[in-house]
This record gives C-alpha cells, sequence and structure tokens, in this order.
C-alpha cells in the first residue's frame, strides 16, 4: 500500500514538475530548410523564464546568400518589445544548444542571420519564427 501511495505521488510530482514547460517546434524554414529548431520555455522560482533553443542542421551562416557572421536569437515581449537574448553558436554542424534567462514572458521567439551580434533591433535574414502566444 505504502508503495503505491509512493509511486502515485511520484507521477503527480513530476507531471507537475513538467507540466510548466512549454515546448515548441519551429516551422521549416524557407532559407534552411533542414533545420530542426525547438525551444523550451520554462518559468523558474524567481519569476524568470528560462528559454532554452536546441537547434539541429543549420547551415553554417557564412554560406548563406548572402553571407552573414552569426545567429541572432530575438524574442517578443509585451513589456519590453523586440529584444536581442544572445547568439547561436555552433559547436559542430549537427547540434546548436542555447539557454538563456529573461525578466520578461517571450510572446514571440525568432532567429536571425546577422552581421554583428551586438545589434538592438533585427536588421537581417529572418530564418525562422514561432509566436508562442498572442498579446
Amino acid at each position: 500500500m505504502k508503495t503505491t501511495n509512493r509511486n502515485s505521488l511520484l507521477i503527480i510530482l513530476i507531471f507537475l514538475a513538467t507540466s510548466c514547460v512549454t515546448t515548441v517546434k519551429f516551422p521549416i524554414s524557407t532559407i534552411e530548410p533542414a533545420a530542426e529548431i525547438t525551444a523550451k520555455i520554462n518559468k523558474d522560482n524567481q519569476n524568470n523564464y528560462i528559454i532554452q533553443i536546441t537547434a539541429n542542421y543549420m547551415a553554417s551562416v557564412e554560406r548563406l546568400s548572402p553571407p552573414k557572421s552569426t545567429y541572432v536569437v530575438w524574442i517578443v515581449t509585451k513589456e519590453n518589445g523586440i529584444k536581442n537574448i544572445g547568439l547561436l553558436k555552433s559547436e559542430n554542424a549537427k547540434k546548436i544548444n542555447f539557454k538563456t534567462l529573461s525578466a520578461f514572458e517571450p510572446y514571440e521567439i525568432f532567429i536571425t542571420a546577422e552581421d554583428e551580434g551586438t545589434i538592438s533591433s533585427p536588421s537581417g535574414i529572418e530564418i525562422s519564427r514561432v509566436v508562442l502566444k498572442s498579446y
């Protein structure tokens, strides 16, 4: 009986821990059709948003037409507009992992190919965009 109760409690805790995570798949990009991009958004104990992106099979930015120097990840927020949240850095050609925190709730996430990574507004080629929720 105790084992059954313990297992039930464990299942409920696992469900609660994973139910707060939103996982979304980016649509297929016309610029990068082989790329498989997913994002996971989770809220931490301080009400920050943990944003994790996994990108598989993305071409090197130098191979795009026109060539660029970096991939930039952007979020659209209600409170803060469009915000550069970091760079996708490829350690190998197959997989890129990215993780950051945001104090603002993301409504959209998108990736662009840019000439520089420190820009404050997107101006390059948009690779893909996913809408998490509408305003």
